[in-house]
């Protein structure tokens, strides 16, 4: 029954993560410290989960075009180079007792600032959001160098820091910021992954339960945004942040069955505002 669970687990989070462009990981690491895992454990399980996650977004955006090859790859590059610099902090903080603090303050900080940022944007026409031809190496190499480090960090794709700063900081379209994004997080977590695996032991069965449910689920998310304006998934996502922000704070004062409860409200919320686009989308077109 426990396995179950996690398959449907795995399906939830990964709807939202082809919707979003986030790998996943961003949303399951915080799940998985509140119902217990170590955040070694969390995070190791949580990279194995977001390389199944991406895989099956990317098939999906690759038929609607969203992904922008070289600016994902430019991103992909640097943000393994900064996974190999990350994961040896990771290990100093676990040996010296300090991993179970400083893990969930740095995704309240960094989750705290993404949220603001994305509602910002949300509240802009989608006219008002520019969408230039070409794109400033430095800066992707810069973005992909940040999400790198926070992925090997703290056990996520890297793609729920990536997705925001490329909107707000390089101008990406938000539907071309997902796919690319799921493109240099599979690069990312692929090599960080293997790398957090040589040393640290996971139910990996689990981790395939939480597959096997994302390879439906992604595909689902991924077509999901041609049905929300633009503005509308930049809303969303400040939103997440928020949830998430709301379950690592909880977690640091033990109330972790509060935090399960608030971010279990978001995903219905989340279900149940997709289904409507999809009915009146339906409704408009017969």
């Amino acid at each position: 029954m426990e396995y179950i669970l996690f398959l449907l687990l795995g399906g939830l989070i990964s709807v939202m993560s082809g919707f979003f462009g986030v790998g996943g990981g961003f949303i399951l690491t915080p799940i998985l410290l509140l119902i217990g895992f170590s955040p070694l454990e969390a995070i190791t399980t949580s990279l194995f989960f977001t390389v199944g996650t991406s895989m099956s977004g990317i098939a999906a955006h690759i038929r609607m075009k969203n992904i922008l090859w070289k600016e994902g790859l430019i991103m992909g590059l640097s943000g393994i180079v900064a996974t190999q610099l990350a994961r040896p902090l990771v290990y100093a903080l676990e040996a010296r007792g300090w991993d179970d603090i400083v893990i969930p303050f740095l995704y309240i900080v960094l989750l705290a600032y993404f949220a603001i940022k994305m509602i910002r944007q949300g509240q802009k026409k989608d006219e008002e959001i520019p969408a230039p031809a070409h794109f400033s190496v430095p800066k992707l190499l810069a973005v992909g160098f940040v999400g790198g480090f926070v992925s090997a960090s703290l056990g996520v794709g890297g793609g729920f820091i990536i997705v925001p700063l490329i909107i707000t900081s390089l101008g990406f379209n938000p539907k071309k910021a997902v796919g690319t994004s799921l493109f240099a997080v599979l690069l990312i977590v692929s090599v960080g992954f293997i790398s957090y695996a040589v040393n640290t032991q996971i139910d990996y069965f689990i981790g395939l339960m939480l597959i096997a449910g994302a390879l439906v689920g992604a595909q689902f998310g991924a077509r999901m945004t041609a049905y929300f304006e633009n503005r509308e998934m930049n809303a969303m996502l400040g939103i997440l942040y928020i949830v998430t922000l709301a379950g690592a704070v909880l977690k640091l004062f033990d109330l972790n069955k509060l935090g399960l409860v608030i971010m279990g409200l978001f995903i219905v919320y989340f279900f149940i505002r997709a289904i409507g686009k999809i009915r009146t989308n339906a409704m408009e077109k017969g």
